[in-house]
């Protein structure tokens, strides 16, 4: 930010690329990450100023709001910092540059440029210098990046021009500009100061005119650490703007309180091995799907995602359990390291075309899809390895033994594929063949004898289903180069069973149930009573393969589920 030059190679350490090539990383990797992560982010930012340079605005120029946020830089080059490399800066620089390239849609494109002015207040703020900057308002409110939302009482509807006075922390919002006088009364807070709420150690009501931004409070030996709970600012999502969505104050303490139960199992571990994760490295949580205590939230995430122009962040839709939660936390900050690997070196050659076997979809998907999902499972997997290492009892190493056996296994698969397509680069063969080195070493660890036999049958369950959905019949004793024909009537499924193969039933009734339990002929019976009123249903005919390759194991069993589409009856309806 200070435009000081920066004369040394940007070149990562072989051990440190070898950390993250097993799975993990040491503070100093991901550290080294985040700082390739600052040169991508003010590289975007300046072909970004570059293009925005033709673009009309009746806001403050961009060349005005940087240098607002270079003075701002130069008092507090820290919070400055922290508020360009912030997962919703780098969410919309990505989504204007698609803009100006005509890719994505969105507001008036003056309106989403005005961000910047946004940010430059911002910094403003946080640093204690003056700034004078017309700025966007939607329905009369203005978003402040990493601290919160202005709302003008009165405001117009809409998207409108705001001015935004910062000097000395303090902030004075009125709508129009000089030539357009201000009809509602002009707003003066002090949002880098304001008390947050809803989480951490602040809980005091926010004024009708001022939303801060929550966090999520994380207590280290240290001191705590603070991590946006962010459901405000506009491009906190993976692609298009959003409006903001606040939760109430009873989901915002729920999710502090499971968010502090997820940093205490993340803290049981310590190291930096894969699945380890300190929380203080996440930059944002974005919530999603919920805004009320009610109704209750299921025990498994939902849905998670990340962005590779978010390092950092996640979006995840609160689950009920701290161990849920601490799992997909590590699965999301995996996909952020490779993100920001890829962001650094040509790891594979991919021609996109989405025609390959991954053990946690329903769909077909591309070589980079494999290898994000080899990555972010091989995490997994060590975190569900550190639970069984710690496990208090039985229960809990059957549970936490299953999932690290399962995603050991699945991963390993997806290595082997990425290895044998001929399309890694010399950096990526390298990375790849570390997490082969990994799970290659797990494979050789114990795992309870029950728990391993319900993970294998889990794989092959969801192999043997997504064959069934996804390939076209070929007989024939090899595939073309190109691999298997694909159906083109195949849709999306649920994969209800690898939650149902987490713990043996008790007392089993379905025929998935029974074969869990280490019934297969009581499953045999049941799949066969369902395929009775349809012979193709995969999920039913999936179960019958694999009950019936587990009470007749040989050559022909596995042939069968090698290539279990080749008995598939005519296509169900």
């Amino acid at each position: 930010m200070t435009g000081e030059p920066r004369q040394a190679p940007f070149r990562m350490a072989e051990r440190l690329f070898a950390e993250l090539a097993a799975g993990g990383g040491s503070p100093e990797a991901v550290g080294f990450l985040e700082r390739g992560e600052r040169a991508r982010r003010l590289l975007l930012l300046r072909t970004l100023l570059d293009g925005l340079g033709p673009v009309p605005t009746p806001l403050s120029s961009a060349s005005e709001a940087w240098r607002v946020l270079k003075d701002a830089a130069e008092r507090a080059p820290g919070p400055v910092d922290g508020l360009l490399l912030a997962p919703a800066t780098g969410g919309w620089i990505a989504h204007l540059l698609r803009r100006l390239h005509g890719s994505a849609e969105g507001p008036p494109l003056w309106a989403e440029a005005g961000y910047l002015c946004s940010l430059a207040i911002s910094a403003a703020l946080l640093a204690g210098t003056e700034a004078d900057l017309l700025v966007p308002l939607t329905d009369g409110a203005l978003r402040l990046p990493g601290l919160g939302m202005a709302r003008l009482a009165g405001g117009e509807s809409g998207v409108s021009v705001g001015r935004a006075r910062a000097g000395r922390g303090e902030l004075t919002l009125e709508c129009g500009t000089a030539e357009v006088p201000s009809t509602p009364a002009p707003l003066t807070i002090r949002p880098a100061t304001a008390p947050l709420t809803g989480t951490g150690s602040h809980r005091t009501a926010p004024a009708p005119s001022w939303l801060p931004l929550r966090t999520l409070t994380h207590f280290t030996p240290s001191g705590p650490v603070a991590i946006p709970l962010d459901d405000l600012d506009p491009y906190r999502d993976l692609d298009d703007p959003l409006p903001p969505t606040r939760l109430d104050h009873a989901e915002a303490e729920a999710w502090q309180r499971l968010f502090e139960e997820a940093a205490v199992v993340l803290g049981e571990s310590g190291g930096t091995g894969p699945g380890r994760l300190d929380p203080a490295r996440i930059r944002a949580v974005v919530p999603f799907g919920r805004t009320s205590i009610q109704p209750p939230a299921s025990p498994t995430v939902q849905v998670s995602a990340s962005s590779g122009d978010a390092f950092g962040a996640m979006v995840i839709a609160r689950p009920s359990s701290a161990f849920a939660l601490a799992e997909t936390l590590v699965h999301e900050f995996q996909h952020s390291k490779l993100a920001a690997l890829l962001h650094l070196f040509p790891l594979i050659d991919d021609d996109r075309e989405e025609r390959y076997y991954a053990p946690w979809r329903a769909d077909p998907r591309h070589l980079t899809g494999l290898l994000h999902g080899a990555y972010a499972f091989t995490g997994v997997a060590g975190f569900w390895r550190d639970r069984l290492s710690s496990a208090p009892d039985a229960g809990a190493a059957e549970t936490a033994g299953y999932h690290f056996a399962l995603r050991r296994l699945q991963s390993r698969l997806v290595v082997r594929t990425l290895l044998t397509s001929g399309r890694l680069t010399l950096q990526g063969r390298a990375l790849v063949t570390g997490l082969a080195r990994t799970l290659d070493g797990w494979l050789r660890e114990s795992v309870p004898p029950a728990a391993l036999r319900r993970a294998r049958t889990a794989a092959a369950l969801h192999r043997t289903e997504w064959r069934l959905r996804n390939v076209v019949p070929t007989p024939g004793s090899a595939y073309p180069a190109e691999g298997p024909r694909l159906r083109p009537d195949r849709t999306t499924w649920p994969d209800v069973r690898t939650h149902v193969f987490a713990t043996r039933p008790p007392a089993p009734h379905t025929a998935d149930e029974h074969l869990a339990a280490g019934d297969p002929a009581g499953a045999l019976s049941r799949y066969t009573d369902a395929l009775a009123a349809d012979p193709a249903e995969p999920h039913a005919l999936a179960g019958w393969m694999v009950a019936r390759a587990t009470l007749h194991p040989g050559r022909t069993a596995r042939h069968m589920l090698a290539r279990p589409e080749l008995l598939q009856p005519l296509p169900s309806s």
